[in-house]
Order: C-alpha cells, then sequence, then structure tokens
C-alpha cells in the first residue's frame, strides 16, 4: 500500500502564490509517476499536472501553463506544484496522485494511489 500526504494549502488572494507539496510512503512500484489533480465544489476532478519518474517529462492543463510548475524530488519521495498568479477560479481540493508506471498521463483512473487532499482558497 501506497500513502500520499498533501500539504501547503490554505487561502490567498488572488494574484499570490501557493506551493504544495506530497510525500509518498509505502510500497511504491521501483519508478513511479506523479500528478496532481484538483475538484472544485460541484465539479468533475481535472488534471493539473504530471511529471514522469525522471523528472523529464512534464505535462500540464491549459489552465495551469505559464502559471504552475511541478517538480520532483525522488530521494525524498516527494512531488511538488508551485503555483503562481492564482485566481479564484484555481480553488479546490487538490489531491496528489501516484501512477505504477514511469510515464506521466492525464488520465485520472490511470494512477493508482490518490492522497486525501489540500484545499486552496483564492479569494478576489
Amino acid at each position: 500500500q501506497v500513502q500520499l500526504v498533501e500539504s501547503g494549502g490554505g487561502l490567498v488572494q488572488a494574484g499570490d502564490s501557493l506551493r504544495l507539496s506530497c510525500a509518498a510512503s509505502g510500497r511504491t512500484s521501483s519508478r513511479y509517476a506523479m500528478g496532481w489533480f484538483r475538484q472544485a465544489p460541484g465539479k468533475v476532478r481535472e488534471f493539473v499536472a504530471g511529471i514522469s519518474w525522471s523528472g523529464d517529462s512534464t505535462l500540464y492543463a491549459d489552465s495551469a501553463k505559464g502559471r504552475f510548475t511541478i517538480s520532483r524530488d525522488n530521494a525524498k519521495n516527494t512531488v511538488s506544484l508551485q503555483m503562481n498568479s492564482l485566481k479564484p477560479e484555481d480553488t479546490a481540493v487538490y489531491y496528489c496522485a501516484v501512477r505504477n508506471l514511469p510515464s506521466i498521463t492525464a488520465v485520472s483512473y490511470r494512477y493508482d494511489y490518490w492522497g486525501q487532499g489540500t484545499q486552496v482558497t483564492v479569494s478576489s
């Protein structure tokens, strides 16, 4: 089993920045991709960003391009999401996910483990 714990969420104003972190522990595969998803009230969970095992490949939703940056530290089994220029529409619960394959995908059902989520609220 794999445990994922997110941190770094909070209440900020539009234009501010936040850095989310996720720590993975337990029986992960030897090489695994990681991703961030989010779910706003009344909406389906959507992909935000993903990163391959090596870190050489990243993928972003259009809404995140140019504002968010995903990174990982394999020595610490962590993934981070730096979010800049936040907008009220970024308000959501953000989830970290692990995929037991090294390549990234934006498809949620292809991820095997999920964290409990961390709330991000951006006020206007």
